[in-house]
């Protein structure tokens, strides 16, 4: 008895660690919709990689273990102290658009004359963790009033948010996922600062419909890609030239690209989908010293305008 209660607790019973390693790699063109402006599609492929955490029971831990290209970690690794794993997915997912937005941002500032041209409204970019506005505003949100006034800009929006004495609430009317709501958000601290803040960034909002699909797909890391789907969609050059790329890394409104976490892991998702090239974070070069990338050439990039030139360029370095 003892023996089945052993052998069931090792193979069922779930302990506070997780296996990470090499997840899927997706195809990102088909998950970026414009209308509004003309597309151009790409010869070849364009893909991201990601990162598999699983939550592991005795042997599980044990069979990673063995596994040279998976790792075991506490669970705090994967939830960081203070947030529950719900909180932990809200913010990732809150990492994951503001990535969309800075990637569309930069690219449209490169193809058109973005911000100068702009639609209709303020578009959130960030939100503060902390700030009252947390987890009542969200990046992607497009307000378009502000205590019943209409809101054409950014700049407007800021007026309109400073013309409220800092005592009372602000109501704000925004339009997300093709619906429209109210919210109010009074002034207060946010971490770090004792000045009383809403808590958002804001940016003008985009001249046509940029929609980008990232499912359950959470976190910064595939702001690179994004720009670099969304540029050869709206460009007539071919930038995948009939390759398959991948590529990783954070992207801010200035197209600088930073480094990212479990880099070695996404890396070996691109060699295991047999990518020809991939994009990385210059920040990141350190950690893939010795790694085993097979046929995979490795790109570090540290800027948006620096991949584009690597990808353009006919001998492409490694």
């Amino acid at each position: 008895m003892l023996l089945i209660a052993a052998a069931f607790g090792a193979g069922w019973v779930p302990l506070p660690y997780f296996s990470f390693g090499p997840g899927p790699a997706r195809e990102i063109v088909p998950l970026i919709h414009v209308d509004g402006a003309s597309t151009y599609m790409p010869s070849g492929r364009l893909v991201i990689t990601t990162i598999r955490f699983t939550q592991v029971t005795a042997l599980g831990a044990l069979v990673a273990w063995l596994d040279p290209e998976k790792a075991v970690v506490d669970e705090e690794f994967v939830y960081p102290p203070g947030l529950s794993p719900p909180e932990e997915e809200e913010r990732a997912i809150s990492q994951m658009d503001q990535s969309k937005i800075d990637a569309a941002a930069v690219v449209l500032t490169e193809v058109t004359e973005y911000p100068r041209v702009h639609g209709t409204g303020a578009l959130v970019e960030v939100v503060g963790i902390g700030c009252p506005a947390d987890g009542r505003l969200f990046p992607g949100d497009l307000i378009v009033r502000i205590d019943g006034q209409r809101v054409d800009s950014r700049a407007e929006a800021s007026r309109l948010i400073d013309a409220v004495p800092p005592e009372e609430p602000i109501e704000f009317r925004v339009e997300a996922e093709g619906e429209t709501h109210d919210v109010q958000v009074a002034r207060g601290a946010c971490p770090g600062s004792d000045e009383p803040l809403i808590g958002i960034l804001l940016v003008e909002p985009f001249p046509f419909e940029i929609t980008i699909e990232s499912g359950d797909v959470g976190g910064p890391s595939a702001g690179l890609m994004w720009a670099i789907g969304l540029y050869d969609l709206l460009t007539p050059g071919d930038l995948s030239a009939g390759r398959t790329i991948a590529g990783t890394g954070s992207i801010d409104l200035d197209g600088n690209i930073g480094p990212i976490g479990g880099i070695l892991n996404k890396v070996l998702a691109a060699r295991d989908a047999k990518a020809d090239v991939m994009l990385v974070p210059r920040g990141n070069l350190d950690e893939l010293r010795g790694a085993d990338t097979g046929d995979l050439r490795l790109i570090p990039v540290s800027s948006f305008d620096e991949a584009v030139e690597a990808l353009s360029s006919t001998d492409t370095a490694t």
